[in-house]
């Protein structure tokens, strides 16, 4: 099955390079899921460190295709910088825009409210 939604002759060479991306980030974190459910049935004391130092690697990949990411495709720099590396709550950090076009937090429920109106 193709990685592309769309004709792969229509697409720049950026946007071929991103879909590699992001494909490799998923398989990423899949492996990342695959080694911590391993390491958590593990019962042999080794053999468990192995598999949490192989998950820990497959972690280092991903960040490193999100760090790509931010550098390459516009919204993920924004986005990190609104949520990583904080200590308010996440749903708490989204911003918005008042009347006026200033930015504000958010109070904490998603404008779900906001949508009605």
């Amino acid at each position: 099955m193709s990685a592309y939604h769309e004709p792969v002759e229509e697409l720049s060479a950026k946007a071929r390079d991103i879909t590699r991306v992001l494909n490799s980030l998923k398989e990423e974190i899949e492996a990342v899921d695959w080694y911590n459910q391993r390491a958590e049935a593990a019962s042999d004391a080794e053999a468990k460190a192995i598999i949490e130092h192989n998950r820990d690697e497959e972690i280092e990949h991903a960040v490193m295709l999100l760090e790509w990411l931010r550098r390459n495709m516009d919204g993920w720099d924004e986005e990190m910088r609104t949520y990583l590396f904080t200590e308010s709550p996440i749903t708490e950090m989204e911003q918005s825009e008042d009347s006026n076009g200033s930015s504000k937090k958010t109070s904490g429920d998603l404008n779900i409210r906001g949508l009605r109106e």
